[in-house]
């Protein structure tokens, strides 16, 4: 492993185009990212138990249980 120092102005962020996905796919996206980013947010306040559970560290017995052998 060679470790390199961040490129200078370090991105922070991409943009997705999809124009290539559309025009050879004809795939079209089902949300905006404005609507996409409602949806979210409301899930996840519609979720309050596993935000907890995940912060919590509560869910571990689950993967434990679920995935242990594999892990």
């Amino acid at each position: 492993i060679t470790y390199v120092a961040d490129r200078p102005g370090h991105d922070r962020r991409y943009a997705i185009d999809a124009s290539k996905m559309s025009a050879e796919l004809a795939w079209q996206p089902q949300e905006t990212f404005e609507s996409g980013i409602r949806k979210t947010v409301q899930w996840y306040l519609d979720n309050q138990q596993w935000v907890n559970n995940v912060k919590s560290g509560a869910y571990q017995s689950w993967i434990e249980q679920n995935y242990g052998e594999r892990a």
